[in-house]
């Protein structure tokens, strides 16, 4: 059956990184951008170049990498924003300007004080400075969803003749829902000129918990490109989440006529690595990429299951990147037996980056009796995030008892190769081992947020623990693995610390920790 396709446009890096708590560094960014092209996404929306310079700076490097999908910046309708995603996007041999200005009632009495007509000139303006710069031009009317349809059709059919190539229709504040979404799209498609020349676009958020099925039901009325975001993260509830849409349409396919060219086998590892850089990890009931997502332990779910998968699975975890088989490796595995492990669980890496997450597979098989994939894929986000010194942990030593605070040693490597150790305590292992690191680095972090996730099953399981720390009025996140809590604490502390060490040697200084925002 012949189908149309449906483009993708991931903005995990913009919209997704709005989240609280989700910011990422450029060396994150780079490496969510990478896992975005090989899951062959159509559009990355690398950022919002004009809300601080590292913003810019994430989107050039992304353009300048030049991973293949088509790389896009966001620009309010205003030359100096526009000038900036230009500048930052040119650099991807395939890039996109997307421009956006609010259009409903409410934005434009009490956030834009515009009216109507100045609103449709200033978009015009934009999309026609936008178009002498670039030749892939997006337009949004911000809000869309609760601005008038006669309206909203005058603006987007000025943007049409203005060259605009894309218009995208938010459901910027989750407002809408399915059937009424249908009608605006319809609307829209019977009462715009030059309509069909351009590829309509839609963007939901999930405030009220539909923005999957807001944005299937734009496709379904004359949509091709769903802009979504990796584990849906995003602003408030969120965004469209790319993993469900996408497997909508894979799933049932024969129903909407509609597919795309994502690698559904890479959903499932760039999810977590996407969980893993920020810290925010789907629920275990998540469709498609949660840990109870292809889990059955009702009996007569069991038993269906045995006789024929279908019986309670409309899809095949493998589909999505999660391997049937669990239980793989242990101490006496081999390199060439790992690396095939890590191949089939959906992840590239190269010969370094395999090496160092072999050394780190050795040395947990060494601790526990049995390795899991979601002890392997720990390994692998640990790795392949690590950074480089000057400090590496060598030993850590921790006393607690019921009556008295808790004591921690720790004993870190310096670039110089000479050990320095320092003991502390504190009202819990965690914050002594805190106070311990800053004895020996002399730098001063205070603890925000420690979350801890288990990697595995079993009493032995890794935890893998994300930690938010603020060290002059900024705010840094940091990751860490170990079957030891308190270690896995204690090494994403010291990634924050050299993190903060690097910055200073190289004379960065400390990233914004409340930078510009910009929703559509």
């Amino acid at each position: 059956m012949a189908t149309d396709k449906i483009r993708i446009f991931d903005t995990t890096l913009r919209d997704g990184e709005q989240a609280p708590g989700c910011s990422m560094t450029l060396e994150e960014k780079l490496r969510v951008a990478r896992a975005l092209a090989d899951l062959n996404v159509d559009i990355i929306e690398a950022g919002f170049p004009a809300a601080s310079p590292g913003d810019f700076e994430a989107v050039k490097a992304i353009a300048d990498a030049d991973y293949g999908p088509v790389i896009c910046g966001l620009a309010r309708c205003n030359p100096e924003d526009i000038e900036k995603v230009h500048q930052a996007v040119n650099g991807a041999r395939r890039h996109r300007i997307h421009v956006f200005v609010a259009t409903s009632a409410i934005h434009r009495e009490h956030k834009l004080k515009m009216a109507k007509e100045e609103i449709i000139r200033s978009a015009v303006g934009a999309v026609r400075m936008a178009r002498e710069l670039a030749d892939d031009v997006e337009f949004s009317p911000e809000d869309a969803s609760r601005t008038e349809l006669g309206y909203l059709a005058e603006v987007v059919s000025a943007a049409i003749e203005a060259g605009a190539s894309t218009v995208n229709i938010p459901d910027t504040v989750g407002y809408t829902v399915p059937g009424e979404f249908d009608r605006l799209f319809r609307y829209l498609k019977e009462h715009v000129e030059g309509i069909d020349g351009v590829t309509l676009s839609v963007h939901c958020h999930n405030d009220l918990g539909m923005a999957v099925a807001n944005s299937l039901a734009a496709a379904n009325a004359g949509a091709r490109q769903i802009e979504c975001t990796i584990n849906g993260i995003g602003e408030r509830a969120g965004n469209c989440s790319l993993e469900e849409v996408v497997m909508a349409l894979k799933t049932r396919e024969e129903f909407f006529g509609l597919h795309t060219d994502v690698d559904t086998r890479r959903l499932y590892p760039t999810s977590r690595l996407v969980s893993s850089i920020t810290g925010m990890h789907p629920p275990r009931n998540k469709a498609i990429v949660g840990d109870n997502a292809f889990a059955h332990e009702a009996g007569i779910h069991q038993h269906g299951m045995l006789q024929h998968a279908s019986t309670y699975e409309i899809m095949r975890p493998e589909d999505v990147g999660i391997a049937r088989s669990n239980l793989v490796l242990g101490k006496h595995s081999g390199r060439h037996a790992f690396r095939d492990r890590v191949r089939e669980l959906g992840f590239e890496l190269d010969e370094f980056e395999t090496n160092r997450a072999f050394q780190e597979f050795k040395k947990l098989a060494d601790r526990k009796k049995d390795v899991y994939d979601g002890d392997i894929e720990a390994i692998i986000m640990s790795a392949d995030g690590a950074t480089s010194g000057p400090y590496t942990l060598k030993s850590l030593e921790v006393r607690t008892a019921t009556d008295r605070d808790a004591l921690t040693t720790v004993t870190l490597i310096g670039e110089d190769g000479q050990e320095q150790s320092a003991s502390a305590e504190g009202d819990g292992p965690i914050a002594a081992a805190v106070k311990a690191l800053e004895a020996v680095t002399g730098v001063a972090v205070e603890l925000r947020n420690f979350e801890l996730h288990s990697a595995s099953v079993g009493e032995d399981a890794q935890g893998e623990v994300t930690v938010t720390v603020e060290h002059d009025g900024s705010s840094y996140r940091g990751n860490g693995t170990s079957v030891d809590i308190v270690e896995a604490g204690c090494r994403a502390c010291l990634e924050v610390i050299n993190r903060i060490l690097r910055r200073r040697t190289s004379g960065l200084s400390a990233p914004p920790s409340d930078p510009t925002r910009a929703t559509i």
